[in-house]
């Protein structure tokens, strides 16, 4: 591992501190780009305007029109928490907005897959529905929009992903990645642009005269709904992103949301008054992904959905329950795909440029997460494939993939399907993420195929795993309010948590909970605690690491802590 200390501008660093910032923050803050103090402001007012997303007014239109005749609405989710958050916002939405039948359906990952399918879009029609609207998916259904066009459905499509070669002929398409829009924020996650559909709607509306400024109904209770599916979706925190994420959590630590994101922090023992982003991405969001992994979505769309308390207790209960099933899955998974991913190489090689592995006994649900674990193990390209669970498909093989930086996993599936026709069933997804459908044998020429692409496009900097840090940090900062007041600031994707590095002194270590390191550290001459999680291998007396500030609790009094990224040894 390299650990690299980020470039910081001393200009901004300067402009921000002299605009009242605190200095660590304005180091930390010039670091990632951060000019000057107005970018900071996360005030609603600063969110981007809905009519610089391409079809929103047009959406708007149609929406309101359907409300007026009373038509009947569908909502076609997808299984992840961007999906469930997404839905949940457009059914409270589009209820808060006057429509008198708003429903929803969710696919099933095992028998339905992924996004707008025909039998979707027939079930839709079956259910009497006037019009679909998809979130977080659509924009690669060619097939499903066409199928509900045949049953005379009026289609929305809202969607955040990468479009393919021909786009959907639905009547509005909403997404910031589609030719031709030049809405600055194309990393929003899918239940920002139906957040950003129902501005435009409410926009429309008071256009018509239902209501006025001081009658509309109040979209900000969605916005921790917002929140939690955009850090959980892992999307790049932009500005206008993370305006969205503090608008949320501001809310949130008032008291002031759905009852069912308050019963998962109670289900997750988290403190709702002191909500992080670090909540939304390990703690709630897994919770809701549990259930579109292992049962039904259903579970927590109808969780972010109540306003039942004890119902939402319930059903926070039982997706905590899953995910417990999840992690032990999970575990399972993880320690036989290590062991075939390391089969491909012996002691005396590098592991090859991307690693596919496939067992006949894996939960095509968890894919992706182990996925995960296996890319951060050996840091390459990692896709992890199962059977699939479907009727008729078990000849199919499902896979989920993670990438590295510099590697984007989409366009490297899109040239493997050039170079051999038929391979890929199906495929999408991300730069850093992305899924595929393979017959089983054809599995191999896959793998060599993904390899083939990642020897060409990674070079030996690439593959070398980094970390950036924020560098040294003065022994003055070790303060329990400074991590309080790091950790109410909004970080992830792209917008890194603060993490510094320099040389430690190692007074002693010893393993805990056999799987992690604790650590009495010297830091400049001073003691502090730190722990390694997952890690157990010895450090030397003296070595280069990098860590997150942390506080925990001993006797009623709390300290501050490093949390170990790494180490250079």
């Amino acid at each position: 591992m390299k650990i690299v200390a980020r470039d910081i501008p001393p200009r901004s660093a300067w402009a921000l501190e002299q605009a009242g910032v605190h200095p660590l923050l304005a180091r930390l803050y010039a670091a990632r780009g951060v000019l000057g103090k107005e970018e900071l402001d996360d005030g609603l007012a600063r969110l981007l305007p809905p009519n610089t997303l391409r079809g929103t007014r047009e959406a708007a239109v149609l929406l309101a029109d359907a409300i007026r005749d009373d038509k009947r609405l569908c909502v076609v989710a997808d299984y992840d928490c961007d999906g469930a958050t997404a839905c949940a916002v457009a059914v409270r939405g589009l209820r808060l907005l006057g429509a008198r039948h708003a429903s929803y359906l969710v696919p099933d990952r095992v028998t339905d897959g992924y996004g707008l399918t025909p039998p979707i879009a027939e079930r839709v029609a079956d259910s009497g529905a006037d019009m679909l609207i998809t979130v977080d998916n659509g924009i690669a259904s060619v097939e499903g929009v066409a199928a509900a066009k045949a049953r005379h459905l009026s289609v929305l499509v809202t969607d955040h992903h990468l479009p393919g070669s021909s786009l959907p002929e639905a009547d509005v398409l909403v997404n910031p990645n589609q030719p031709g829009c030049d809405f600055e924020s194309k990393s929003i996650a899918g239940v920002g642009v139906m957040f950003y559909v129902l501005l435009a709607l409410r926009s429309e509306l008071r256009t018509r005269g239902v209501f006025d400024v001081a009658t509309q109904p109040k979209l900000d209770a969605l916005l921790p709904l917002v929140a939690l599916g955009t850090v959980a979706d892992v999307v790049r925190l932009d500005a206008n992103n993370r305006r969205l994420v503090a608008q949320g959590l501001r809310r949130i630590r008032a008291g002031a949301m759905p009852a069912g994101i308050a019963a998962l922090f109670k289900a997750a023992g988290r403190n709702a008054a002191s909500a992080t982003t670090f909540d939304f991405g390990f703690a709630l969001g897994p919770r809701i992904n549990a259930a579109g992994r292992l049962a039904d979505m259903t579970l927590g769309i109808e969780c972010l959905l109540t306003d039942d308390a004890g119902r939402a207790d319930e059903l926070a209960r039982t997706l905590d329950g899953i995910n417990r099933e999840r992690r032990d899955i999970e575990g399972g998974m993880r320690d036989k795909a290590l062991v075939l991913a390391e089969s491909l190489f012996d002691d005396t090689q590098a592991p090859p440029a991307a690693i596919s592995v496939f067992g006949a006994d894996f939960h095509e649900g968890v894919v992706g997460i182990v996925a995960s674990r296996i890319k951060e193990r050996f840091h390459r390209p990692t896709f992890v494939f199962a059977a699939s669970g479907a009727d008729g498909k078990s000849h199919e093989l499902k896979g989920s993939g993670r990438s590295i930086p510099g590697f984007h996993l989409r366009d490297a599936l899109d040239l493997v399907a050039k170079r051999h026709p038929g391979v890929l069933l199906r495929f999408g997804g991300h730069a850093m993420a992305a899924g595929c459908t393979v017959a089983r044998e054809q599995f191999p020429t896959f793998e060599q195929a993904l390899a083939e692409v990642a020897q060409e496009w990674l070079d030996a900097a690439t593959l070398t795993r980094r970390l950036d840090t924020d560098g040294p940090l003065a022994p003055e900062y070790l303060r329990v309010d400074l991590v309080d007041t790091l950790h109410r600031e909004v970080w992830g994707q792209g917008f890194a948590p603060p993490t510094f590095s320099e040389e430690v002194e190692v007074v002693s270590q010893r393993l805990v909970g056999e799987k992690h390191l604790a650590l009495k550290l010297k830091h400049r001459g001073k003691p502090v605690d730190g722990i390694w999680f997952g890690h157990t291998e010895p450090l030397p007396p003296k070595v280069v690491i990098a860590w997150r500030l942390d506080a925990d609790e001993w006797q009623g009094v709390r300290r501050v802590r490093f949390l170990v990224e790494g180490a250079e040894v």
